[in-house]
């Protein structure tokens, strides 16, 4: 069993979901670090995806820092640590762009988008 939960989704990556998936358990202390995280093996066959797409979201797990793969060991999830204060800010415009744009051609409003966005800041 994972140690988080994955919905899947039609119309987006099953890679970005899963990336997606872990990101958000990590971030909000699902998981903690040095907790231990599952294969691609593992995840492959839990998700029942292809263990190409499991090693393609594990990747980008450790290249965003999230991860650490630890020889003999397996992949543990590493401690987490918040960007720069400039990375924050390109990284966060460039969300909230796509938010906009989805919220736009969602036909919401502003006040609909920041309710949607207090809802899920809790």
């Amino acid at each position: 069993m994972l140690p988080f939960s994955v919905t899947i989704r039609p119309g987006r990556s099953l890679h970005d979901q899963i990336v997606f998936a872990a990101t958000k358990a990590i971030i909000t202390g699902q998981l903690q670090a040095g907790e231990p995280f599952p294969s691609v093996r593992a995840l492959s066959q839990e998700l029942q995806i292809n263990p190409n797409t499991a090693q393609k979201a594990l990747t980008t797990l450790v290249e965003r820092g999230l991860l650490e793969p630890r020889p003999g060991i397996g992949t543990t999830v590493a401690p987490w640590r918040p960007p720069s204060g400039a990375r924050r800010r390109a990284v966060l415009a460039e969300q909230l762009d796509r938010l906009v744009v989805e919220a736009k051609l969602q036909g919401l409003d502003l006040s609909d988008a920041v309710e949607a966005l207090r809802k899920a800041w809790k």
